[in-house]
């Protein structure tokens, strides 16, 4: 079997083609490195040699970018699974650029659904994202929930969603969804503007700087180690008779900021406080999801719980 994986050589990517890898299977790369690495392909390879892996001929890289068709028809060439993973993730750049948050996430992933049709791909996995369920209060999140997005990330992730949907029922292509909750882990980039909030605390931390919340620090998110959402992608591929389905991949707890800023004080043994800004447009307040669907029918079950995930990120930084 061969796998595409879109945005591969991003953070969450590459850790589902060194997984893929690991397990013997041919692997495909996708990505115009944008946001994507080749740090990372290097990182992953060091680590399968490092175990003996000899994985070369089981990997391809394709530099080129989901909104060109004829390179996403090229990439799918020989192609049995898809895992989507390519995409422009911030909120605060979907609402400081939605023209091209859309292009990528909902023109892109309509090239790889079409393209995945036309090559009779097998299954599609599509990556989507906590945030379109927006700040509605009820908790936990379910995934027969009415999407409140309050983004243009959000809508774009949606859109993206609802193209699975009507692939599978108009075309017959097999899709699943899995809506990521903040996922966090070795490899997630710091320095960007558009960073997530546990990379950039790590690295403040580490500097003896004070890390930046936006807003109270009250807020709540459940955060998801990344290899949590690498079984959760391997489990989609496998799992059979998931007809389009969505699923919520998470841990299903809930931590507030300042808890995360004390947890890595305590890792690092250090006492850096925090420094306090107005909440960013497009934040949700409180985010935890129902995971009972995905363990039931995915078999999925979170192996890595915050604390440990925090260690292990912290320790690759």
């Amino acid at each position: 079997m061969r796998y595409l994986v879109t945005g591969g050589a991003g953070f969450i990517g590459s850790h589902i083609v060194e997984e893929l890898l690991r397990r013997n299977k041919k692997a495909r790369i996708l990505d115009n490195f944008s946001t994507g690495r080749r740090e990372n392909i290097a990182c992953f390879l060091e680590n399968l040699a490092n175990h003996q892996l000899p994985v070369t001929n089981n990997l391809e890289v394709i530099e080129g970018d989901i909104r060109n068709f004829d390179i996403v028809r090229k990439a799918m060439k020989g192609i049995d699974y898809v895992l989507h993973q390519a995409a422009l993730v911030s909120v605060a750049r979907s609402i400081k650029d939605p023209i091209t948050v859309n292009e990528v996430n909902v023109g892109g992933t309509l090239n790889i659904l079409k393209a995945a049709r036309d090559a009779k791909v097998k299954r599609v996995v599509y990556a989507s994202s906590s945030s379109i369920y927006g700040n509605s209060e009820i908790l936990p999140k379910k995934e027969d929930m009415n999407p409140e997005p309050i983004s243009p990330y959000a809508v774009s992730k949606l859109s993206g969603e609802k193209y699975c949907q009507v692939f599978h029922k108009v075309y017959g292509l097999e899709t699943v969804i899995l809506r990521y909750f903040n996922v966090f882990g070795p490899r997630q980039d710091p320095n960007s503007q558009y960073s997530a909030a546990i990379p950039k605390f790590i690295s403040a931390i580490k500097k003896g700087k004070s890390p930046i919340i936006y807003g109270d620090g009250l807020q709540t998110r459940d955060f998801t180690y990344v290899s949590n959402v690498v079984e959760a992608n391997i489990l989609a591929i496998e799992t059979e008779d998931t007809g389009s389905e969505i699923f919520n991949i998470a841990c299903g707890k809930r931590y507030s900021l300042l808890s995360i800023i004390d947890r890595l004080n305590e890792i690092l043994g250090t006492s850096v406080k925090p420094t306090f800004k107005k909440p960013k447009p497009g934040d949700v307040k409180h985010s935890m999801a129902d995971i009972s669907k995905s363990m039931s029918k995915l078999k999925y079950s979170p192996r890595v719980e915050l604390l440990d995930g925090l260690v292990k990120t912290v320790k690759w930084f």
